[in-house]
Parts: structure tokens; sequence; C-alpha cells
């Protein structure tokens, strides 16, 4: 019970109650100590008015009853400026300490309430006070501490009998409080995280938020956001991995497909008609990428993106091939297509994988402008750097929607066109890294994207 939150929330208020009934019994004593003198200060007084009454005519007998009766050993009234010895006993030791009850302060009685529960040995005292109802100027006693001792005693251990009570029954109640506002709202918290993660794609274990208090409250609204987004993840994941496999299949049957049509295109090479000797080579070098790409699509449905195969090529003849097949597409003719790439830049990478790079910004870019409806234009650029090799490609058209900038280079999450999927960014980012590079947008609005893409001459140059 000591380990529990609630166990140790009982123990914890039994001592706080505890510490704060000790820091209220000790003025209470020390009031309790106050008004037990001034109480033996009352009775000496009205004894000793008993006896002036009389004129001093009673016995020694009546007389030590009244002392016991006032609980004192004498009695000494100053009145008009006379101190009379009122009252007196025969056995009267040595007065150890006075106290003037006249005007003490609250530092004083304290102190001195402390030092008799602490002193166990009876000792002889004198008592100064000033006589009720003005009956005198001055009234002064002494006494012995053992029964004074014995009162105080007494009356602390029936505080601390009730302060006992009352630490117990409030830790009870909050005891029962801390159960029914915490601690079961937190076993069953942790009930829900338990039992979700025994079946975190079950949807009907996420937890509904029900707790009154406004923390736990919000701990439950929070674990029900992190349960039903890992629930929503899990079920992608499960579709992608399904998705993958189908990928698999479809690629492996289609790349033999596309094999046979390749060994078909090539008996074009003997035809005589000018238009297919044209655009027989074109047709041939898209199959071949095609098939490559099935490859491809084989390695990465097995988490396998093959490594570049790297070579030095020019880079102006393959950005004139991405953007003559990209120009063969465009049926409307609404897009115009530009060239800006050195003829002597040569770099060092893989032609396929780059070729399927570019391919897809400038897909992208066509695709976006022909949704958009608006002629636009879309060009490449590089240049060569200290350090490796940059290119850009960039486009007038309408900009990237919000849902792809918020997720971009992320499979599945939404493409730059509506009904995209997204795949064609995640692949080309994961090209430009297995090159040891970067893609990057660079802006994006009204006024047309830019992408830019580094390969480092580090990575991309043998010695």
């Amino acid at each position: 019970m000591a380990n529990s939150l609630s166990g140790r929330f009982l123990i914890l208020t039994i001592i706080f109650v505890m510490l704060a009934e000790i820091f209220i019994f000790v003025p209470s004593i020390a009031r309790f100590r106050e008004d037990y003198l001034l109480a033996r200060l009352e009775r000496a007084q009205i004894a000793s008015l008993a006896l002036l009454a009389t004129d001093g005519m009673i016995d020694d007998a009546l007389e030590a009853e009244l002392l016991e009766n006032a609980g004192v050993l004498n009695v000494v009234l100053r009145r008009d400026e006379a101190r009379q010895l009122i009252l007196a006993s025969n056995d009267i030791q040595p007065v150890s300490y006075s106290f003037d009850l006249r005007s003490p302060t609250g530092v004083e009685l304290v102190r001195d309430a402390l030092r008799r529960l602490l002193r166990q040995q009876d000792e002889t005292i004198r008592v100064i006070g000033e006589p009720v109802r003005e009956a005198g100027l001055l009234i002064e006693v002494t006494m012995r501490t053992a029964p004074l001792r014995a009162e105080m005693l007494d009356y602390g251990l029936r505080i601390l009998v009730l302060s006992a009570m009352i630490s117990i029954f409030t830790a009870a109640l909050l005891f029962i409080a801390v159960q029914r506002l915490l601690v079961v709202p937190i076993k069953r918290l942790v009930f829900a995280m338990t039992s979700y993660a025994d079946a975190p794609e079950d949807a009907s274990r996420i937890l509904e938020p029900r707790a009154s208090v406004r923390e736990l409250r919000e701990a439950e609204s929070t674990l029900q956001t992190l349960q039903t987004q890992l629930t929503a993840s899990l079920r992608q994941r499960e579709r992608l991995a399904q998705l993958g496999e189908a990928v698999a299949k479809i690629s492996h049957d289609l790349r033999n497909i596309l094999t046979t049509a390749t060994l078909m295109a090539d008996r074009l090479d003997t035809s005589t008609d000018p238009a297919v000797q044209r655009t027989t080579p074109k047709l041939v070098a898209s199959l071949t990428r095609a098939v490559n790409l099935t490859e491809a699509t084989l390695a990465f449905g097995r988490a396998e993106e093959p490594p570049p195969k790297l070579e030095r090529f020019a880079l102006s003849d393959l950005a004139e091939d991405v953007i003559e097949n990209e120009r063969l597409t465009d049926a409307d003719a609404l897009i115009s297509y530009g060239c800006d790439v050195p003829n002597g830049m040569i770099l060092r990478a893989d032609p396929e994988q780059l070729h399927r790079v570019l391919s897809n910004l400038v897909r992208n870019a066509r695709q976006a402008i022909a949704a958009h409806g608006v002629p636009g234009e879309i060009s490449i650029q590089g240049r060569e750097t200290e350090d490796g090799w940059c290119i850009r490609v960039a486009d007038t058209g309408p900009g990237l929607p919000k849902k792809a900038r918020d997720h971009l280079f992320k499979p599945f999450h939404g493409g730059a066109r509506k009904g995209g999927s997204g795949l064609g960014l995640a692949i080309a980012a994961e090209i430009v890294r297995g090159h040891g590079g970067r893609l990057e947008l660079v802006e994006t609005g009204p006024d047309g994207t830019v992408f830019s893409l580094f390969l480092p001459s580090g990575v991309a140059s043998l010695p």
C-alpha cells in the first residue's frame, strides 16, 4: 500500500495534519497554562477576601482548607500601596521561578509552557497578577508545579488524541476522494493502454475520454489522439505492404511484356518510313527505361533501392531526351520547354536513375500546367560548382498545393497534382540521396515552382 498513489497520499495526509496540529498544540498548551495560573490567582483572591471579611478571625484548619481549595501555598495582596500577607501555609519551599502575568508576551508564554513540560521535578513558583474587579493593586501567590504539569500533560494528551482522530478521519476522506478522482481514472488509463497494446489495429480499443479531472481528461484526449494516429498508421502500413506485394507481382509480369515489346520494336529499324525511323529509337529507349523501371520496382518492393551505376555522360543530352519525351506526350502543345545546360557539362552519375528523377520533376510540372489550363513553360538548367553539380527544374505553373508542401517527398501522402500519390517525388528524393546529394524545393507559388537537385562531386566522381 505504501508504494501506491493512494497509500502514499494517505500517509502524507496524516503526517501533514499532525504537523499542523503540532503548530496548533504549542500555543494551545501555552494558553492552557496561562488560564490555569489565572484561575489560581482568582481563587486565591476569593479566599483572601473571605478572610478579610472575618477580620482574620479563622482557625488554622480553615485557613489550610482555603489554601488547598485555591491550590496555592500563600497569598499576598497589595491594597492601598500596602503589601499584606493574607494566607500562608507552614510548609513553603524556596521559590525557583517568578512569573508576572500582568503583561506577558506570546513568546514568553510559549517558552515558559514548554519549559514546564520538560522539567519533571516539583518546584515552587511565584505568580504575580492583577486582582479581578479592581479588588487591589496586585495579587501574588506561590504554588507547586507538579499539579500544573499534570494538568498540562493531561490536556496535551487529549489534544493529541483529538488531533490523531481528526488526522485519520481527514485522511480517510481524502483517501476516498483520491481513489474516486485520481486512482480509478489512472487505473482505467493504464488498462486502456495495456488493452490497446495487445491489439493496436483494433479501433474498438481506442480510449474514450471520460475523466472529470481536467488534467486527466487532457491525458486521455492525448492518448486517444495518439492511438487513433497509430491505428491509422498501422492500417496504412498494412495496405502499403499489400500494395507493395501486388506491385511486385504486376511489375514481374509487366517486365516480361515490355521485354517482348522491345524485341518487336527492334524490327521497326528495317522500316524505310522516315517517320518510323525517327521515332523508333525513342520508342526503344522508352521501352528499355520501362523495363529498367519494373526491375527497380521489384527491388524497391524488396525494400532495396539498387545502388547507382556511376558513369560519365553529358547532362545536356539527358536533359534534351527528357524534354523530348515530355513534348511528345503534350498533345495540346500548351507548354514550351527550355534546356539551359552547357554542352561541355559532364557529370558522373547513374544516367538511368537521373533520367527518372528529371522525368518525374518535368512530368509533375507538365501535369500541373495542363490541369491549370493556362499555357506555361518548363526549363531544365544546369551548372557546375566547386563541390558538385546543381540542376534546377523550373516551371510557370500554379504552384504546389498545401498538402503537397506539408508532405513533400513522402509517399502516399498526396502528390503535386489532384489525385496524385506522391510516389514520383519520393522516388526522386530517394535516388538523389543514393547519389549522396539532395533534392530541395526552392520556391513555389502562383508564379511557378522551382526544384533544385545537387550532386556532390566527392560522391559522384571516382579517382
